[in-house]
C-alpha cells in the first residue's frame, strides 16, 4: 500500500504532467485569438463596427468592443474569451461584466451538445443560459455602474502606434498574462490529484450535501453535482447519464441538476483565470452560483403548474 508520500508525489508529477499538457494545449487556442483580437483593435475595424454593437452592449453598459470577447467566448469558450479581453481598451468594471455573462454562458455548442446527450433539450439548455448570463450581467452592471470609455487608453495607443512597437507592447503583456495562466493551471492540476489520490471528494460530498439542499436540488445527487461543479460538464453529464437511473433520480430533478451545473461548473478552474480581471474575486463565483439557485427555484414554482419532463424533452 502507498504511502501518502508516494501518494503526494505520484499526485503532484501527475499533476504538473496533466497541467504543462492543458497548458499547451491552452496556447494554441490564445495566442492566435489574442493577436487577432489585438491586429483587430489596432486597425480601428472595431471602431467602424461601433453602430451596430453598441445598441446591444449598451443594454449591459458595455463598450461596442465587449462584443468580441463575448462572443468569442459563447462559441468558442473562457479561453477565447480571456484571450481576446486581455488586449482591448476595457476598464475593470467592464471586464467584470464580461466575465460574470461569459463564465454563465460560454462554448455553448458543444456544452449544450453533451447536455443533450444526457438528458436535456439542447435548445432548453442553452437558452437557460443566455437568459441567466443576460439577466445577471445586467445586474452586476447595474451594481458596478461602470463609467464610459473616454477613448484613450490602449486603443489610441495602437492606433498611433506602428506595427513593430504595438507586436512589442502585445508580447510583453501576453508573456506576463500567460506566465500567471500557467501558475494557476499547475495549482488546479495538482489539486485536483492530490484529491483523487486522497480520496478526498468523499469527505467533500459529506460537506456538499446540505449546500444542494440549499440549491434546490436532490442531495441523491451531490456527487452529480460535485463532478460537474468541479470539474466541467464533460464529466458531469456523462456521470449523469450513466447514474441518474442507479440512483433513482426523477426525470425533473435530472432537469434541474442540469441547467443548475450548465450555469454554474468548473467552479475551480474557470473563476480562477478569471480573477486577473474582476475588480474582486467575488464576482467570479457568487454571480453565477446566484443565478444557479435562482434558475433552480423558478423551476420548482414552475414545476406545479405543468406536467413532469420526460427525458431529453
Amino acid at each position: 500500500m502507498a504511502s501518502w508520500r508516494q501518494k503526494a508525489a505520484g499526485a503532484l508529477a501527475g499533476g504538473l504532467r496533466k497541467g504543462f499538457s492543458a497548458y499547451l494545449w491552452l496556447l494554441k487556442i490564445w495566442l492566435p485569438i489574442s493577436l487577432a483580437t489585438a491586429l483587430l483593435e489596432w486597425s480601428g475595424w472595431l471602431s467602424a463596427l461601433d453602430f451596430i454593437l453598441q445598441p446591444a452592449m449598451g443594454i449591459l453598459r458595455l463598450p461596442a468592443a465587449a462584443a468580441l470577447p463575448i462572443v468569442i467566448g459563447l462559441t468558442a469558450g473562457v479561453y477565447g474569451c480571456l484571450a481576446a479581453m486581455a488586449v482591448l481598451p476595457l476598464t475593470a468594471e467592464h471586464m467584470t461584466i464580461v466575465s460574470v455573462f461569459v463564465l454563465i454562458a460560454h462554448n455553448l455548442p458543444q456544452e449544450g451538445v453533451i447536455q443533450a446527450r444526457s438528458g436535456i433539450s439542447f435548445w432548453k439548455a442553452t437558452a437557460v443560459r443566455l437568459a441567466a448570463a443576460g439577466v445577471t450581467s445586467l445586474l452586476v452592471a447595474g451594481w458596478l455602474d461602470p463609467a464610459p470609455l473616454d477613448g484613450g487608453g490602449p486603443a489610441a495607443l495602437y492606433e498611433k502606434a506602428s506595427l513593430l512597437p504595438f507586436l512589442t507592447q502585445w508580447g510583453l503583456q501576453t508573456i506576463l498574462l500567460c506566465l500567471k495562466v500557467l501558475a494557476i493551471l499547475l495549482g488546479i492540476m495538482v489539486l485536483i490529484e492530490l484529491m483523487k489520490a486522497f480520496a478526498w471528494i468523499g469527505y467533500l460530498v459529506a460537506v456538499f450535501g446540505p449546500i444542494l439542499t440549499l440549491l434546490g436540488l436532490d442531495r441523491r445527487a451531490t456527487v452529480l453535482w460535485l463532478t460537474g461543479a468541479l470539474f466541467g460538464l464533460a464529466y458531469g453529464g456523462a456521470l449523469i447519464m450513466e447514474q441518474s437511473r442507479e440512483l433513482d433520480l426523477s426525470a425533473r430533478e435530472v432537469e434541474k441538476l442540469q441547467l443548475s451545473i450548465g450555469i454554474n461548473h468548473s467552479m475551480i478552474e474557470d473563476p480562477l483565470l478569471f480573477l486577473p480581471f474582476v475588480v474582486s474575486p467575488l464576482y467570479a463565483w457568487l454571480p453565477r452560483l446566484a443565478a444557479a439557485m435562482a434558475v433552480v427555484y423558478l423551476l420548482t414554482i414552475c414545476a406545479r403548474l405543468r406536467p413532469a419532463p420526460t427525458p431529453g424533452g
